[in-house]
């Protein structure tokens, strides 16, 4: 009952009229020309049904007038594209036929309900119609004002209970298919592996610089010496740098702009994250053997994120230790190594940080394994990366 009041203030029941009102028109049309004849339009709007492009237009009427508070979102319950499938033509076909029986049963309502307000207000002033009278009787004036109300409340009713019928309708006939639905799930599935990818980049690509610039900046005011500050400012300016450049790639995905993002670096670029951590005063020890720069893609791109996340905890964690850095490109995988002393403090746990779980993340889409923890009385971080299933 509550709902019933509040619909003549609610928008969505006239566009919903609105909508009934559409059909009623070629209705209206075809009742001038053969009135003996009125199932003829069901006939007609058969091979109509059949059309692709005739589901995409009646969705895009139906999402707009009957519920136009979905939005456009992938939550809408009504599709807005043609059909792909017979199924979807069948759904699209039996919409149609329904939909006229529905606009049918609100014609009569919407030309004759009004129409008898008039009469009753008529009547009320005194002035009764004489031609074609749809009341059955002439009532008093007083009781012609007080029903006068009566056909326009009847009408809004009706109005909006067929309302909910053709919106539910709707819903049912011309919302998702099956596969509509499972390619805006695989749609909404690629777009937060999207996500969880550029935050894992963002972690690593900014955590990398920042910590390079804390430890350079914390050794050069340490030591006081001139000439190791103007070293220490030149590697934090190098690592800003290419920070900035990772963050604006990062923004440009973030912002779906048209122009394609910078290339993401590579293992063939491993020596510039060896010297930015060089620079901040740790002794790294590398081997690189292999032509890394014939990797694969992907494992070129996650090795080297795993490389700048392993030294990036080892200067957050140890500071300038020794760290000895294992590349080799072997031939159906890659194996990746950093280790350094273990910190005297438990500052590392084999579990924890979103760093080793991304780590480990990054590895797994590759079918590989990340391991992370103590070895040998090292801090070892061991990645293995397969190489025939990427190919």
């Amino acid at each position: 009952m509550y709902r019933l009041l509040r619909a003549p203030l609610q928008p969505v029941t006239y566009s919903r009229w609105l909508h009934l009102c559409v059909p009623i028109l070629m209705l209206a049309v075809w009742m001038f020309i053969g009135p003996e004849a009125p199932w003829v339009p069901l006939l007609v709007v058969i091979p109509l049904g059949l059309v692709p492009w005739v589901r995409l237009a009646e969705g895009l009427q139906a999402r707009f007038l009957l519920t136009p508070h979905d939005g456009d979102g992938a939550e809408s319950t009504i599709s807005t594209v043609a059909s792909a499938r017979w199924s979807d033509r069948w759904r699209t076909l039996l919409w149609l036929e329904l939909r006229l029986v529905v606009s049918l049963g609100a014609m009569a309502p919407t030309v004759w309900l009004p129409f008898m307000t008039v009469e009753l207000v008529a009547t009320a002033f005194g002035h009764p119609l004489e031609a074609d009278p749809l009341l059955p009787f002439v009532p008093p004036r007083w009781a012609a004002a007080l029903l006068a109300p009566v056909p326009l409340v009847l009408l809004i009713a009706i109005v909006v209970l067929l309302g909910e019928l053709i919106t539910a309708i709707a819903q049912r006939l011309l919302g998702p298919s099956a596969a509509e639905r499972l390619t805006a799930l695989e749609a909404r599935t690629e777009q937060l592996l999207e996500r969880t990818r550029i935050a894992r980049e963002l972690h690593d690509s900014i955590g990398h610089a920042l910590t390079v610039a804390v430890v350079q900046a914390g050794a050069a005011r340490a030591t006081g010496d001139p000439e190791f500050t103007d070293r220490a400012l030149s590697a934090i300016e190098e690592t800003g740098r290419a920070a900035l450049e990772d963050l604006e790639r990062v923004l440009l995905v973030l912002r779906e702009s048209s122009q394609p993002p910078s290339q993401r670096p590579t293992l063939a670029e491993a020596d510039r994250l060896l010297e930015s951590a060089r620079a901040a005063g740790a002794a790294v020890d590398a081997q690189l053997k292999g032509p890394l720069e014939k990797l694969p893609g992907p494992v070129t791109r996650e090795g080297y994120r795993i490389l700048q996340e392993a030294l990036t905890n080892v200067l957050r964690h140890c500071g300038p230790v020794p760290v000895r850095v294992r590349i080799e490109m072997a031939k159906d995988r890659l194996d990746l190594e950093v280790s350094n002393p273990l910190p005297e403090g438990p500052a590392f746990s084999s579990g924890g940080g979103s760093g080793l779980r991304g780590m480990r993340e990054r590895a797994a889409l590759l079918g590989g394994k990340a391991e992370t923890g103590p070895y040998e009385g090292s801090w070892r971080v061991c990645a293995r990366l397969p190489l025939d299933r990427i190919r």
